[in-house]
């Protein structure tokens, strides 16, 4: 029964001996290349989100206004179902534009006074400018071309959209609009 006892406390001592050995302590560098980890990691994640899910942009023109005003940071969604009505950013060339989708690939837009038709129907539209086709590079009807939209800007007198570029390939488009922010006057 001694050798019972003796033998538990043996295991009680190296478990003792085992418990009051110093760590092994972090040194600087341990620190340095857990920090590294970590921000590579974190660089890594906002590039995928940045890349392929999500868009940020100032704006820098009032051809979206009232909708976007000059100044204001936009959100965009990358992976969004573009619909007729739908905000999105779009380049071209090498300027960063703001408008509305009003047509897809293969649709017929017609402009008169006051008034759009696409597909032979007339659209309803929230917005306050009136749409003109007066200064349009194109006649109309307009055929849209397939893999591209049909860009108007809300600010309608402003015509540096579908009515002067045509159709706007849908790999130029950057994203639809979820989120605006005033920057100005804050």
């Amino acid at each position: 029964m001694t050798d019972n006892l003796t033998t538990n406390e043996d295991v009680h001592d190296k478990a003792s001996e085992a418990a009051k050995k110093p760590k092994k302590k972090k040194t600087a560098l341990n620190y340095a290349v857990s920090l590294l980890l970590k921000l590579l990691c974190t660089a890594l994640a906002l590039w995928v989100i940045f890349t392929f899910i999500a868009g940020v942009h100032i704006c820098h023109t009032n051809s979206a206004y009232p909708t976007i005003r000059d100044g204001e940071f936009c959100l965009t969604y990358r992976r969004a179902d573009l619909k007729q009505g739908t905000m999105i950013i779009y380049k071209h060339g090498n300027k960063v534009k703001f408008g509305r989708v009003i047509a897809f690939g293969g649709d017929k837009v017609e402009i008169f006074n006051d008034y759009i038709a696409v597909n032979d129907y007339g659209i309803s539209e929230n917005v306050v400018y009136p749409t003109s086709p007066e200064g349009s590079a194109f006649s109309y009807p307009y055929q849209v071309p397939k893999n591209c939209v049909f860009v108007l800007n809300d600010y309608r007198s402003d015509i540096s959209d579908s009515r002067t570029y045509g159709g706007i390939p849908l790999d130029d488009v950057e994203g639809a609009v979820v989120f605006t922010m005033r920057m100005r006057g804050i």
